[in-house]
């Protein structure tokens, strides 16, 4: 049943139209946000907040090698639910005459009872749905857990610096020991935009 069906959208005197249009950034998205950390999450346990901002990336691998035929995406990450969260949306244009598009989203959600960090990986276009774990492992940030369909995977932040990382994601083939690359970017810290 759709309570909206009968709803005249297009009737700014009912205040519903304006009321609709403005939403986004005036209610969900500005509830959605968080200025930064939670401050009950230690610092030592802040595995996602360096990642904080807007990244532009070279697709290095994705389904298939792709350095001679190289692809560009973006991603943006932000903390959201009162800090409590990171989320992001990573980004990559479709090539033409292709539906490998990605439009997903990750969400990082700080779990104080077991003190880890629960991530959610979902891309609407295709379908794909992971659940991790994220934790330090020397340099690394490492992410394990499993594709919707029981596959192990894991997904691991490497060559960490302020401006910069890589991003790669392998999955457990059914022989129960290969690795297969399943994605690889190489990401670049958006400059600041001046005001």
């Amino acid at each position: 049943m759709n309570l909206l069906a009968n709803v005249p959208v297009n009737a700014p005197e009912n205040g519903f139209a304006s009321h609709v249009e403005n939403a986004p950034a005036t209610g969900f998205l500005a509830a959605l946000h968080a200025p930064a950390r939670a401050a009950d999450i230690a610092t030592d346990d802040d595995l996602y907040g360096w990642l904080i901002g807007s990244w532009d990336m070279d697709v290095v691998h994705y389904r298939t090698d792709l350095r001679a035929c190289p692809r560009r995406g973006e991603i943006h990450f932000g903390w959201v639910l009162e800090g409590r969260a990171v989320q992001d949306v990573w980004i990559m244009p479709p090539q033409a005459g292709s539906s490998d598009a990605m439009y997903g989203t990750t969400l990082r959600v700080w779990d104080a009872t077991a003190a880890l960090w629960r991530v959610t990986y979902l891309n609407p276009r295709t379908g794909q749905r992971d659940e991790l774990t994220g934790r330090w492992i020397g340099a690394q940030l490492v992410q394990i857990g499993r594709h919707a369909d029981g596959t192990p995977i894991r997904w691991n932040f490497t060559d960490i610096t302020s401006d910069s990382f890589c991003w790669s994601g392998v999955a457990l083939e059914a022989d129960g020991l290969t690795w297969r690359l399943e994605a690889e970017f190489h990401a670049r810290r958006r400059a600041a935009r001046a005001r």
